[in-house]
């Protein structure tokens, strides 16, 4: 897959800004703006251009019974369950807490629609998990994968948000009047 992906991008113009820190065994990545489906299948291939054998995303339960589970989970899929007690926070957390090498990669939108504010459970699930926040711009104008700094969350939510917010203010989103630069 790693050839076809690698392909796939270069026809398409795609390419990286940035290293991964790859020497973090486990973190939360957050990519945005989340504005596309396509963003999913960009994520995907380059997710597998960085060998990025241990990330997951999280899906609900449902979509990894019946006959397509097996893809999602192949995919990096990761159920978790809506209903449980716990919330979803709690079972992310737990998940990082089982595993030696774990990333979640999650939107800090939480949706493909404009939104008023991020979401701040992956914000809770990296601090709850103790570790680092790494940040993955998908930029469709300059169709480019910009990795950013990672940082733990310091515990001052609206300072660290301040920061992730210029971050993905200056990444142009597949549906650019979706994207964050009005949260600035």
């Amino acid at each position: 897959m790693s050839l076809f992906w690698k392909t796939y991008l270069r026809i398409n113009g795609w390419s990286q800004r940035g290293e991964f820190p790859y020497h973090l065994r486990k973190c939360v990545i957050i990519v945005g703006p989340h504005t596309s489906a396509w963003d999913f299948v960009i994520g995907l291939g380059f997710r597998n251009t960085m060998k990025l054998k241990h990330s997951h995303f999280l899906g609900k339960q449902e979509l990894f019974q019946g006959p397509f589970g097996w893809w999602f989970k192949s995919l990096g899929g990761t159920p978790v369950d809506r209903f449980s007690r716990k919330n979803m926070v709690e079972q992310a957390v737990d998940m990082f807490r089982g595993k030696d090498d774990f990333m979640l990669a999650l939107s800090p939108e939480g949706t493909r629609k404009k939104v008023d504010k991020l979401r701040s459970g992956f914000y809770h699930i990296a601090k709850g998990a103790g570790v680092p926040i790494v940040m993955i711009g998908l930029d469709f104008g300059k169709k480019q994968c910009v990795v950013g700094d990672h940082f733990y969350p310091s515990g001052d939510e609206a300072a660290d948000f301040k920061r992730i917010i210029e971050f993905f203010a200056s990444v142009e989103g597949k549906i650019p009047e979706n994207g964050v630069a009005h949260l600035l």
